[in-house]
């Protein structure tokens, strides 16, 4: 009888354990985190959207544009320096000094003039959509990446994400270095 009474309790204990494991996982970004996490342009997609190793996959559609550039090289360095211990602000700051070649060849479009629907160039200031606050093309572009890079880093956190390959200390991937 106690032999019965010791083997319920071991099994009711190694259920409740095993629920717990599970919902810290979830919480982590364990196993259902990694739901969160974006394929790399260029990368093999299965259906669900995970990462193939070979197989019947299609790849994600390689960055075309300054502007598809930068998001590509801010989601590579920001799941590549998501590991560091630092604090996620501080580490979007590190993806956002990696960017600064490929924020420069963003922000060069803005100094191409280009004609409006009126054929007058579009102004150098105006109001920002966001904060009401005077501001320019090249501010928004750095505050973007500013949010964007944070974005990347906690989503790499939350969920568990794989980092890019890294060769020589740059994510596999990037044109021009950054």
């Amino acid at each position: 009888m106690a032999a019965r009474k010791l083997t319920a309790v071991l099994a009711l204990s190694a259920l409740a354990l095993a629920a717990c494991s599970d919902d810290d996982d979830e919480r982590r970004g364990g196993s259902g985190g990694a739901r969160l996490c974006i394929p790399f342009a260029g990368a093999q997609t299965t259906q669900g959207g995970q990462t193939a190793q070979g197989g019947q996959a299609a790849p994600a559609a390689a960055p075309t544009g300054p502007s598809a550039a930068m998001d590509d090289c801010l989601h590579r360095w920001g799941y590549a320096l998501a590991a560091s211990e630092d604090p996620a602000d501080q580490v979007a700051g590190a993806v956002v000094a990696a960017c600064m070649p490929a924020l420069s060849r963003w922000n060069q479009q803005a100094l191409a003039p280009a004609a409006g629907p009126t054929g007058a160039p579009p102004p150098s200031q105006a109001q920002s959509l966001i904060t009401g606050e005077e501001t320019n093309a090249m501010a928004e572009r750095y505050r973007y990446a500013e949010g964007r890079a944070l974005f990347y880093v906690v989503q790499a956190r939350a969920g568990n994400c794989p980092a890019p390959p890294v060769t020589n200390g740059v994510p596999d991937g990037l044109a021009g270095a950054g």
